[in-house]
């Protein structure tokens, strides 16, 4: 992810765009109420709306307009804006330092199936290729880079220091570097082109796929927690009213359920997709 930006002049700029961009030059209330806009980066969590919950939306009348992002920042204050109804990128922990440092009143609505963050190589077969020198490059956001030190830390290339916070963790928590490795922060979406020179690329699941990149082709791939379950976020105000809530329910049916099991097999699943699925399974066939 890109490190937020101040809510100063550069938000005028930026909604100004993203007014032309929407063509959102009327107010957000003159809009079509059955109409919902989400907002989301380009790759799997936009294919996820496009093959199960908008089809899903559309059934309940609802017109659904699909705007993609290539930055981190924007599609929060268009949120908060009123130029989208929701959004689809990123996890609680970005989704509540971001809201704070800006005063956004913008909150989840529901947790998707996420791609976990993985590390990636076109150089190398293998991690036990590591030595004095490999060339890691890792996201350089706060939140990305944490996971990231973390896996270095379970491969045992770096040691963090103890009592460590896995959240918060940065390159000033590495109390070793044991296999000598050289890191190189990047850009979140600079990463899997990254692969060219670098020996090893920790990339962001919707980045990797985006370029081409397979989670099946990952060398090492993290246990996503539920700090990093990607999420629907919604205005505060918005969230317990209707069109919010059956966002919701389409994330949490059955027929989203079997779209994830077809199109997004690899993906980390939710806690209630998990459940419905051992309720499906308990069910005898007829």
């Amino acid at each position: 992810m890109i490190k937020p930006i101040r809510r100063h002049a550069a938000l005028t700029t930026i909604l100004a765009a993203l007014a032309l961009a929407l063509g959102a030059n009327a107010p957000a209330h003159a809009k079509d109420p059955k109409e919902i806009v989400i907002g989301t980066s380009a790759g799997p969590y936009a294919d996820q709306i496009k093959l199960g919950i908008k089809p899903l939306l559309e059934k309940k009348g609802y017109k659904v307009r699909l705007v993609e992002f290539n930055d981190y920042i924007q599609p929060n204050f268009a949120l908060a804006e009123g130029s989208l109804d929701a959004n689809v990128f990123q996890h609680i922990v970005y989704l509540n330092k971001f809201a704070t440092e800006n005063k956004l009143p913008i909150t989840e609505l529901v947790k998707v199936p996420t791609a976990p963050i993985a590390i990636y190589s076109k150089r190398h077969k293998t991690l036990a290729d590591v030595k004095e020198g490999t060339t890691v490059a890792l996201p350089n956001d706060p939140t990305n880079q944490a996971r990231a030190l973390v896996l270095l830390d379970q491969l045992g290339w770096i040691k963090l220091r103890d009592k460590y916070d896995p959240v918060r963790a940065s390159e000033r928590d590495i109390a070793a570097n044991l296999k000598k490795i050289k890191l190189i922060p990047l850009e979140a979406a600079q990463l899997p082109r990254s692969l060219q020179d670098t020996d090893y690329s920790f990339v962001n699941g919707n980045y990797a796929l985006a370029s081409g990149l397979k989670l099946k082709d990952a060398l090492k791939t993290e246990k996503i927690s539920d700090n990093y379950v990607n999420l629907v976020a919604v205005r505060t105000a918005d969230k317990d009213k209707p069109f919010a809530k059956d966002i919701a329910a389409a994330y949490r049916s059955r027929e989203f359920l079997d779209i994830t099991n077809k199109h997004f097999a690899d993906y980390s699943r939710t806690d209630y997709q998990l459940a419905l699925a051992k309720e499906v399974a308990a069910k005898p066939t007829k």
